[in-house]
């Protein structure tokens, strides 16, 4: 497969969007202010299931292998154009962007732009020599006990 800006802008937002659907129960945090006593009911009505029911979708084995995957490739550009790369992942805009990093919202974008482009041909060029890499195929059996397999047994 060979990666584009493109495909990796679309993994980086997957990414995004899988690390915003992992659960974080309350209390799974650090501690900080706060008693240690369990929350008490205020009202009745909230007292036995009365509120709006959530549903939330967990990822999956998959989309979560894959989101540290995309958190590797951020290891190819520098912090500041990581930060670029997932701000914009996440959705933000470009303004808000800039503002994070301390750049205008032009640069911003050139940055992120770049950084895609590295990110992918790392990838590409990683990919190529892992293709090197493999090993060449082993004959199979049949062909490795006969010498003359490749002959025509007519002709002798």
């Amino acid at each position: 497969m060979k990666y584009t800006p493109g495909i990796v802008e679309d993994r980086m937002e997957e990414a995004a969007l899988t690390l915003r659907r992992l659960p974080n129960p309350p209390g799974s945090g650090p501690k900080g202010y706060g008693s240690s006593w369990p929350e008490y009911v205020h009202e009745a009505k909230h007292a036995y299931g009365y509120h709006e029911a959530r549903m939330r979708v967990v990822p999956n084995a998959g989309e979560i292998a894959r989101m540290e995957e995309c958190l590797e490739w951020l290891r190819f550009v520098s912090p500041d154009d990581a930060k670029i790369v997932w701000l914009r992942a996440e959705g933000r805009r470009w303004r808000q962007v800039g503002i994070a990093v301390g750049v205008v919202r032009q640069t911003a974008w050139r940055r992120w732009v770049a950084a895609l482009q590295t990110i992918a041909n790392h990838l590409n060029k990683n990919e190529k020599s892992a293709r090197r890499r493999a090993p060449a195929k082993k004959p199979t059996d049949e062909t490795a006990a006969k010498p003359d397999a490749g002959r025509d047994e007519t002709l002798l």
